[in-house]
């Protein structure tokens, strides 16, 4: 093991694989095309690499609905809306969406410190840290183009509860956006320490609500959970 790698801090694992069980699947809709569900933290939203990890949401959901499908994924400590497909044609059609930035998102995050503009707009282009997968990084050489917007909802004492709408779609994208402006999300294993990580014995992080149109009515609709924090 090289120095460098001797002085990073210790990667967190899913070796200790215990998703939450109950509910089972937290259902908001179902129809003929799609399935959408209230995703718990610490549940993965499809299998893992490693054979332990086959507990997710889309193994959950084949148990009773064979061909569903994930259209999307979120983190596995991060909360919130799924959709998944039922079929191929809704499968590519809401896929497409996603693609094309036609669908709306909406997050709601807990960070640390007290945020005091009101909203704002980072603009950081975002590549994989290398020496320190699957942990991503501001790299303005490199790194791709990736924005978010955020809202203040709410100042604590220490703390700071913001709305996050991602204009793109970049792995862990809300994640350091909000370290590199200086307010790193609470109870995130990869990106904060200390105080900050001990503040929530979970990502504050919650996908409260997903907007699109119906593959097959085409009606926009924008289904929502309630923030679990």
């Amino acid at each position: 093991m090289s120095l460098l790698q001797g002085l990073m801090p210790a990667m967190p694992t899913l070796k200790d694989y215990f998703p939450p069980t109950d509910p089972y699947l937290n259902i908001i809709h179902v129809d003929d095309d799609i399935l959408v569900v209230d995703k718990q933290s610490g549940l993965l939203s499809v299998p893992g690499k490693d054979p332990s990890l086959w507990d997710c949401v889309e193994y959950r959901a084949r148990q009773t609905y064979p061909s569903a499908g994930m259209c999307h994924r979120l983190d596995k400590d991060t909360s919130g809306v799924l959709v998944l497909a039922l079929n191929k044609r809704a499968h590519g059609r809401i896929g497409s969406q996603f693609e094309h930035r036609k669908t709306t998102k909406s997050y709601i995050a807990r960070v640390s410190g007290v945020i005091k503009e009101d909203s704002g707009l980072i603009d950081l282009p975002l590549a994989t840290d290398w020496l320190n997968k699957p942990r991503q990084r501001v790299d303005h050489d490199h790194g791709r183009a990736s924005q978010t917007e955020w809202h203040v909802i709410e100042r604590e004492n220490n703390a700071t509860r913001v709305r996050l709408i991602p204009l793109t779609g970049r792995t862990h994208q809300l994640r350091v956006h909000m370290k590199a402006i200086g307010h790193v999300i609470l109870g995130d294993a990869f990106y904060s320490e200390g105080a900050d990580l001990a503040a929530a014995d979970r990502l504050q992080l919650h996908a409260a609500e997903l907007g699109f149109a119906h593959p097959t009515t085409e009606v926009s609709t924008t289904f929502v959970a309630p923030t679990p924090f």
